[in-house]
């Protein structure tokens, strides 16, 4: 089973592309893309992504998917 990462369509949009592509092409992520994670504020604010259904926060893609895979790092799925 591969961690799940989960982005918000609209933060895509908003910033967060670069990580999604970056994060897409990993073998080893399951990334799924939504139409609404239901997380607005959030959303209009930052760039995040749901890991394994914890919000990863950051201001830039390049953090973004740095902080992804640290907390994959620091949290396994087993």
């Amino acid at each position: 089973m591969n961690p799940i990462v989960e982005f918000c369509v609209s933060n895509i949009v908003n910033g967060a592309q670069e990580a999604f592509e970056k994060l897409d092409r990993d073998p080893n992520l399951d990334v799924l893309e939504y139409g609404c994670l239901s997380y607005c504020t959030k959303c209009s604010e930052t760039l995040y992504a749901l890991v394994n259904g914890e919000i990863v926060e950051a201001d830039t893609p390049e953090e973004l998917t740095r902080k992804v895979y640290e907390f994959i790092e620091e949290n396994p799925l087993f």
